[in-house]
């Protein structure tokens, strides 16, 4: 029950996107099109699903004070939290790494209208931020983090493709010229991001 409520809450209480305004940068460039945005939205779920066990466990055994004892009692006064921000992100760049020349092999279509932003996800701070708010919230176990990774890449899939589907519509819409492109994407942000917060009424 504590893991469906952690679930429920990353994605829509605790949204990457609405809650802590993580990950905006590819949220607003590649929001264009729907299936664009649901195919980066994948993507990113799917490193966040593999980073954040991943780097629990790193965390849990190598980065804590006193966690290389399992090594021997001469390590169990190692400390090597120091190198928690490199570890992570080396483990992001890798996962992003592989999941591109998987979708340039799959889904060449895919890979050429994401450009840029598929490698940029290794620097998508909603990544980051997941896995260092896991190393904040000292998750219990790998399984407990791994239900919060996969709930802040569905929160964060969900913003996206809703904004997608939004902008889509606006194509066909009579939109104030100074508005248009980037001015009206903000104020429906903004707009979203409010309807959002009427989640925080949930009892969890």
């Amino acid at each position: 029950m504590e893991n469906l409520n952690l679930f429920i809450r990353s994605i829509f209480i605790d949204n990457m996107i609405f809650a802590y305004f993580l990950g905006m940068c590819s949220y607003l460039a590649v929001s264009k099109n729907v299936k664009t945005a649901f195919g980066l939205g994948i993507a990113v779920t799917f490193v966040l699903m593999i980073a954040l066990p991943v780097t629990w466990c790193i965390n849990q055994y190598l980065l804590l004070p006193g966690a290389l004892s399992w090594l021997g009692a001469e390590y169990a006064s190692a400390d090597l939290s120091f190198l928690g921000l490199i570890m992570f992100i080396s483990v992001i760049a890798a996962l992003v790494q592989i999941l591109e020349m998987v979708i340039e092999k799959y889904s060449p279509s895919l890979y050429n209208s994401l450009g840029i932003f598929l490698p940029l996800i290794a620097v998508n701070c909603a990544i980051l931020g997941a896995v260092l708010f896991m190393q904040q919230r000292e998750f219990t176990n790998a399984w407990t983090a791994t239900v919060y990774g996969v709930g802040s890449g569905i929160g964060w899939l969900l913003a996206i493709v809703c904004l997608a589907a939004i902008r889509e519509r606006l194509d066909f819409s009579n939109v104030p010229k100074p508005l248009k492109g980037i001015g009206i994407t903000f104020i429906i942000t903004g707009l979203m991001g409010i309807a959002f917060m009427s989640f925080l009424g949930i009892k969890l």
